[in-house]
């Protein structure tokens, strides 16, 4: 089965393909370096691939991934999805204090950032601080 991503999303869904596909590429590629160090990112951190953006808890009933807790309502979370058989399905919800335990990595701005897409200038803003008093 043939998977259509936009290069960033696969940098950071699909890395091994795109590293692969980067050897194989002109070296002239735009934002080459770019999508080489997010691919490789994500490669070093198995489960940087599974992030698929942040949103509010509509309801507090959902439960932290990591943790088991309850995620309050309001309270900011990441979404968790998996791929498989060329598809990805829902995985979840990680609270945004535990993505160091989860991700085995705090450092998930880029991905977090990039696949929250649905939140407006604001709102971005304040996941950023929200992001930066978890660290």
């Amino acid at each position: 089965m043939t998977v259509w991503l936009h290069p960033l999303c696969a940098a950071f869904k699909r890395p091994q393909p795109l590293l692969e596909a980067l050897a194989a590429a002109d070296p002239g590629l735009p934002e080459r370096e770019a999508l080489e160090r997010a691919a490789r990112s994500s490669a070093a951190h198995r489960r940087l691939a599974r992030i698929d953006g942040a949103e509010r808890s509509p309801s507090g009933q959902a439960t932290c991934r990591c943790c088991r807790r309850p995620i309050e309502r309001a309270a900011w979370r990441i979404r968790v999805v998996h791929y498989q058989e060329g598809l990805f399905y829902p995985g979840g919800f990680v609270h945004l204090e535990c993505r160091a335990a989860y991700f085995e990595t705090g450092e998930i701005w880029e991905p977090l950032a990039h696949f929250s897409a649905r939140l407006d200038a604001e709102e971005l803003a304040d996941l950023g601080r929200a992001y930066a008093a978890t660290a």
